[in-house]
């Protein structure tokens, strides 16, 4: 299951979490990403097994979140990281 947030601004990088609802640190993430107006899909990998299947082959993590930011990867929530990959 993925939701799309669509608050973009023009020339915003990709961004994609991988998260689960009970996921303290993923509702963070997606809450900066709102608070901040950053478009974001979310794959809810609890949901979904085969997304979860696909995070673990792209970023060879197990755990959530995992966060791409164009084809850069964060793990878990690193607010100062996730600023610099997003330029603001």
């Amino acid at each position: 299951m993925s939701e799309e947030n669509t608050n973009a601004t023009s020339g915003q990088k990709e961004v994609v979490i991988y998260s689960t609802p009970t996921c303290h640190f993923c509702v963070l993430a997606k809450a900066f990403f709102d608070d901040n107006n950053i478009a974001y899909t979310n794959y809810d990998v609890q949901a979904d097994p085969e997304k979860g299947k696909e995070m673990v082959e792209r970023s060879g993590q197990m755990g959530v979140p995992v966060i791409f930011i164009g084809e850069d990867m964060t793990v878990g929530f690193d607010e100062a990281r996730i600023r610099e990959l997003l330029g603001m």
